[in-house]
This record gives C-alpha cells, structure tokens and sequence, in this order.
C-alpha cells in the first residue's frame, strides 16, 4: 500500500463514521462507556488522557464526565504548531476548565507550567481513523501520537496503556506498518474490545 492507497482508505473511514446519524453516535457512545467502565484497567486507573472529538470520532465525554465523578485525574491533550518535535502534551482537565480552540479547531485546556511525562499517565484513549484486528491504528496521518508515545515501540508492557475509541464501522483489513507505528494495547469500539496477538 502506498501512500495514496493510504490515504484512499483513510479517506473512506473517515466518511464512514461522518455518515452515522447523531442518534446512532449518541448510543455508539453510551455503549463504549458502558464497555470501558467494566474493565479491571478502568477501575484501577487514577491518570487518564482523553481526548474531544473531531470529524465524526466516537465520542469520549461521558467517559470523561463519569471518570471524573470516580474522582480520577483527568487530561486532554494540547498540540502546538510551534513545537519542533510535534509531540502531544497534555493539561489537567475538570468542569471547571475553560478551552480555547486551538488552529485545527480542536479544544483545548491551558497547558501547566510543569509538563506531565507520557509515562505517567496509566491510561490513554487515542483516537484513531481505522485500526485492525491486531491494533495497529491509522491515525490522521500528521504522527502526532506515534511521535509522542514511540517509547512503547520498544517496551510494549510499559506505561501508559494506550486504548484505541472507535466506531465499529472503522475497523479495517490489516494494512502495511512502518516502523515508527505505535501498537495500541487494546482499540474498544461500541460493540467489542479488540488486543492484539500477544507477542
């Protein structure tokens, strides 16, 4: 696959999830947080990073809003233009957090003065514009999460655990990986949980 098919498919995945209604993003959402909130890796978790949805993405914010009632520490993630290495960093988020939008058009909080290490967080939610059955995640395709979380390339049982939210519509036939692809430890779409064949 080269990077036009690439983009083919990723294009095809993304209009796929834009063409659910409101009614069914709406259920597709309560039935992935109805999913997670059963799991052992929820319930132990204290640092978890969110993200706000864009362009048809399934929906995190009642798992945020509930996870926030749990009394967990949650945050979401702040990218800048202006950043070199082009990594996420992620801001301390609670109801009363005030976001500004950033150049894409995602909300986002204030960053801290002091910035949180990826390793500190037990679990991540990614976004993600199609996955396979092995999770492996075809993002965006600007890397932003590859970049940031590439430590997990070569230590997978290290922190944090990354979790793919999708729609089930977004699942895909296994598609070519590059090295720099970072393997999500489980992708969670409305219907099911997805863990890649262990290693």
């Amino acid at each position: 696959m080269n990077e036009e098919e690439r983009r083919a498919l990723r294009d095809s995945l993304r209009e796929a999830r834009k063409q659910l209604s409101p009614a069914e993003q709406a259920a597709a959402a309560a039935s992935l947080c109805e999913l997670v909130l059963a799991q052992d890796f929820y319930s132990d978790a204290k640092l978890v990073a969110f993200y706000q949805k864009i362009d048809g993405e399934i929906d995190p914010s009642p798992l945020m809003q509930q996870a926030l009632r749990d009394g967990k520490r949650c945050f979401l993630p702040v990218v800048s233009k202006d950043d070199p290495e082009q990594l996420i960093s992620f801001a301390p988020y609670d109801s009363d957090t005030r976001l500004t939008e950033n150049h894409w058009g995602v909300e986002e909080p204030p960053l801290p003065h002091k910035a949180i290490s990826p390793t500190s967080f037990d679990v991540v939610f990614v976004p993600l514009v199609g996955f396979d059955g092995n999770c492996f995640r075809l993002g965006m395709g600007k890397g932003f999460y590859d970049r940031t979380f590439s430590f997990k390339i070569f230590n997978r049982r290290s922190q944090p655990l990354l979790v793919g939210l999708a729609h089930e519509c977004q699942l895909t036939e296994p598609f070519p990986i590059a090295s720099w692809d970072v393997r999500l430890d489980a992708v969670i779409t409305d219907k099911k949980i997805y863990r890649p064949e262990t290693d």
